[in-house]
């Protein structure tokens, strides 16, 4: 699993690196084939000045699968928060996909 970061406006501090790799580590849980090395996830999390103070934070995950590119987008006031509601949008997104894979596989062993 190859993990990228990308930072706009503000950086990570030691603790919330560890927060987020903890969390995304989560969602290999869900599906095996996110710890296989052609899989990438891409966090992209920018600080931008709004009007409202709780989406001062964008994180966008963008998970890349084989076969399937899955994706995340979420507004909050703090990025752990942000990371979070990314988290829980993308669990059920790769139920579907570990489902949808399962069933291929299964059709293959049929019809050999």
């Amino acid at each position: 699993m190859q993990i990228k970061h990308l930072e706009k406006g503000f950086h990570y501090t030691d603790k919330e690196l560890l927060i987020v790799a903890r969390k995304l580590g989560k969602l290999a849980t869900y599906c095996t084939r996110i710890k296989d090395e052609s899989s990438l996830i891409r966090v992209d999390a920018e600080r931008r000045n709004t009007e409202k103070k709780r989406d001062q934070v964008k994180v966008a995950i963008t998970v890349d699968l084989p076969g399937k590119i899955l994706r995340a987008e979420s507004r909050r006031l703090d990025v752990v928060e942000a990371i979070d509601r990314c988290v829980d949008k993308l669990q059920p997104q790769l139920a579907r996909y570990k489902e949808l894979k399962m069933m291929k596989s299964k059709k293959d062993r049929k019809l050999r």
